[in-house]
């Protein structure tokens, strides 16, 4: 295989690690394609960018060497993927050990794959294996044993076999059996998720083209919104609208009318939408991997007062946390901007969960920081310029089964925070208003 210059992990350099923001600028969202005349996305410096993170949190963390099985961790530090149904198989795993290259074990072909086509990896590092795949192999048949004692072998090569090793999550079978192998195994998912947190100038602009496909879906949705359409059409529309725009994964289409707006289902029905009608949804899709989380509500050709009064409230609320957000703030603070749930008609805070709530976004559709009251009062952590997450609240109506619910998401810059979620949301949006 003939060599490039395009990225050579053997020789990552400090300046891999700058972000490379430039917060004087509008975020782009510049077109999908690779063109000669505009810097668009930078995927070599977005490999190496990610792979110094990585880097730099498992030296500043007490392991020598980190096992990943998460598909996104694996995508963070190796730049492979190999298609959404690779997400709750468990199959690839990947291993980056000291100052090593990255090492990928992947379903059969597909490590033949990136050996030719991903030169950002030592091509000899790119090997065919497969594990449990949730069990179905048994471990009796001896593919974990083997794979762990590989591991472990190339884990002591590379001169760390006497630190703790971080593993991000397995089946419980290969944990016991890389144990075997010698291995002191301790939670790696925080080092990776310590190195994720924090985007760089070609992650933020994956995430903004992301939403900006999101703002069209949104007005696709607020045409198509009428008697005679069924909360599943706007799923099968948005879905098909999505994958033409280049989605890699639409992950879920929440839409709830009606009666279903409360409590929240987190689902969507059959249901005809009818005259009058609150609706919300949420729609979480990735394009390059970088997710969305993006709600909207919408009324079906009027609205009463108690609607209104449900969405102006929900809208103040998100305002009032969105307001907060800046580099140094706690997540305590931005948690306390938000209502108690006996407030808004539930028992306790954890039955409300999810409802007043923030999460990070990047390749995972919850990543740091979270923000909610059942954690961040008593354990907060710091926003720091460069986090991307969602904020979103809800507020039941008065008429005991209407709701609103609202979701932006943030860019948080050098001085405070830029919303990347465009589609109107400042007031009520009715759609065909009679």
């Amino acid at each position: 295989m003939p060599e490039t210059s395009a990225l050579s992990p053997r020789i990552l350099q400090p300046g891999d690690l700058d972000p490379n923001w430039r917060w004087d600028r509008h975020i782009p969202a510049l077109g999908h394609t690779a063109v000669d005349f505009e810097r668009r996305v930078d995927h070599d410096r977005l490999r190496r960018y990610r792979l110094s993170r990585a880097r730099q949190a498992l030296k500043n963390s007490p392991c020598g060497a980190l096992i990943l099985f998460d598909v996104n961790n694996i995508r963070y530090v190796s730049g492979t993927k190999i298609g959404e149904w690779e997400r709750d198989k468990m199959c690839r795993f990947a291993l980056l050990a000291g100052d090593e290259e990255p090492w990928v074990w992947d379903f059969g072909s597909a490590a033949v794959h990136h050996r030719e086509y991903c030169d950002w990896l030592n091509p000899d590092h790119c090997l065919a294996g497969v594990v449990g795949m949730r069990g179905t192999i048994p471990p009796s048949f001896g593919l974990m044993k083997r794979y762990a004692e590989e591991i472990a072998s190339l884990i002591r090569k590379a001169g760390v076999g006497d630190m703790p090793v971080g593993l991000d999550y397995a089946e419980t079978a290969m944990m016991f059996e890389l144990q075997q192998a010698g291995l002191d195994i301790v939670d790696g998912q925080q080092v990776m998720l310590d190195a994720r947190e924090i985007k760089n100038v070609d992650e933020i602009h994956l995430l903004n083209q992301a939403a900006s496909m999101v703002d069209g879906v949104y007005h696709m949705i607020w045409e198509e919104m009428k008697p005679g359409v069924r909360e599943n059409d706007i799923v099968a529309m948005a879905n098909k609208m999505l994958y033409e725009m280049g989605s890699d994964d639409v992950e879920a289409i929440n839409a709830i009318a009606g009666e279903r707006c409360n409590p929240h289902p987190h689902n969507f029905t059959d249901r005809y939408f009818r005259p009058g009608d609150q609706a919300f949804f949420d729609i979480l899709q990735s394009y390059q991997g970088y997710r969305t989380c993006y709600y909207r509500t919408f009324n079906v050709g009027r609205s009463t007062p108690a609607q209104r009064d449900a969405y102006v409230k929900c809208r103040d609320w998100l305002d009032a946390a969105i307001a907060l957000i800046k580099p140094g703030v706690g997540t305590d603070v931005v948690a306390r901007a938000f209502p108690e749930a006996h407030e808004f008609g539930f028992p306790d805070e954890l039955s409300a969960f999810g409802l007043q709530f923030g999460h990070g976004l990047g390749l995972a559709l919850h990543e740091r920081p979270i923000i909610s009251r059942v954690v961040s009062l008593e354990n907060p952590m710091e926003i720091q310029t460069g986090m991307v997450f969602a904020l979103e609240t809800y507020c039941p109506a008065t008429d005991g089964y209407s709701a609103a619910r609202i979701e932006e998401e943030v860019v948080v810059t050098d001085k405070g925070c830029q919303v990347i979620s465009l589609f109107p949301a400042e007031e009520l949006p009715i759609a065909n208003r009679y």
